[in-house]
């Protein structure tokens, strides 16, 4: 077809080609806005941190200080126990070590008690009455002729003594026991009940039986 042969539009002129179609660009996403409430990620190599506000700084400064007062209670709680320990603790060393003085005393007040036999010088107990008592009574001795001397009563040509803490055996021997007199804080008492010596802390001899 040649070229007087393409129609003519309505002006007389030939039809021009048509563009090609266009086509619409889609929209650039936007940046997407953080929500309310989020946190971005903050890298704290880069990130400054932010000046806290005045009120930030004084709530600080409440909470430094009561730690601080906390701890100075605490302390001062732990050294008032530390004490009262202590107190009780002496307190009780010396409650006890009064209780100790007042025990040893009371025991040294109260006397030992032995028992004395008056023995001739076989070691039999003495003849006559009272358990043979009255041949170690001084008073007995001299009223009957006889005489005491270093810690011996002589009678009727015999010698007589006590022996204190011995037993009396078959025989009517006695064995054990000491012929030493004892301490003066010991009670001493013969068979028959009479009392030798008194005894007692501080307290001397209470008969004038004597003894060696």
């Amino acid at each position: 077809m040649t070229d007087n042969d393409k129609p003519e539009d309505a002006a007389g002129e030939a039809p021009t080609e048509a563009f090609p179609a266009q086509h619409p660009q889609a929209p650039e996403p936007e940046a997407e806005q953080p929500k309310r409430g989020s946190v971005r990620f903050q890298d704290p190599a880069t990130t400054t941190p932010r000046e806290p506000t005045l009120a930030e700084q004084r709530a600080r400064q409440r909470a430094r200080k009561r730690e601080s007062d906390e701890a100075r209670a605490a302390r001062l709680e732990a050294e008032d126990k530390a004490r009262t320990r202590r107190r009780i603790f002496i307190g009780s060393g010396v409650t006890v070590g009064l209780v100790a003085m007042v025990a040893v005393w009371v025991v040294a007040m109260q006397p030992d008690e032995v028992s004395a036999t008056c023995v001739d010088d076989s070691g039999h107990v003495a003849p006559g009455s009272n358990s043979g008592d009255d041949y170690c009574d001084e008073d007995y001795v001299r009223s009957h002729g006889g005489y005491y001397s270093g810690g011996f009563y002589y009678i009727g040509g015999h010698s007589y003594r006590y022996n204190y803490g011995g037993s009396v055996g078959s025989g009517g021997y006695v064995s054990g026991g000491s012929y030493t007199k004892p301490s003066s804080n010991t009670k001493v008492t013969t068979h028959s009940g009479k009392t030798v010596q008194r005894g007692g802390f501080g307290v001397s001899g209470g008969s004038k039986s004597g003894g060696s």
